[in-house]
């Protein structure tokens, strides 16, 4: 079992930047390969970014690629997401989630893949 929370969320206006943390405790969270996921009201929960086990690798979606990027932090058991350039179509609940894996270049994408994900924390960027 691994916990993971989020924190770093708030209100900044378009073109600013936050830094969103995902932190974890339990289990070795080197093992898992972490994503980043969205849902703003009344749509449906989608993927913003993914790094492998490793950090070797990264992906991200299209809507946000060239403007966020995904870390990882191993000795301090934590991810983040640097999210600069912001546009009020990222205003959303962003999640972390987690899932245990063997391949060092697993990149998940699919929500369904994650065994594990945090509360949310809520981005509000305004025009």
């Amino acid at each position: 079992q691994v916990q993971l929370v989020e924190s770093g969320g708030g209100l900044v206006q378009a073109g600013g930047s936050l830094r969103l943390s995902c932190a974890a405790s339990g289990r070795a969270f080197s093992g898992y390969a972490v994503g980043w996921f969205r849902q703003a009201p009344e749509k449906q929960r989608e993927f913003v970014a993914a790094i492998t086990r490793s950090a070797g690798s990264t992906d991200y979606s299209d809507s946000v690629k060239g403007r966020f990027t995904i870390s990882r932090d191993f000795a301090k058991n934590t991810v983040y997401l640097q999210m600069n350039s912001l546009k009020p179509e990222d205003t959303a609940v962003y999640y972390c989630a987690a899932v245990y894996t063997s391949n060092y270049y697993y990149i998940p994408m699919d929500r369904d893949e994650y065994d594990y994900w945090g509360q949310g924390t809520q981005v509000t960027v305004s025009s």
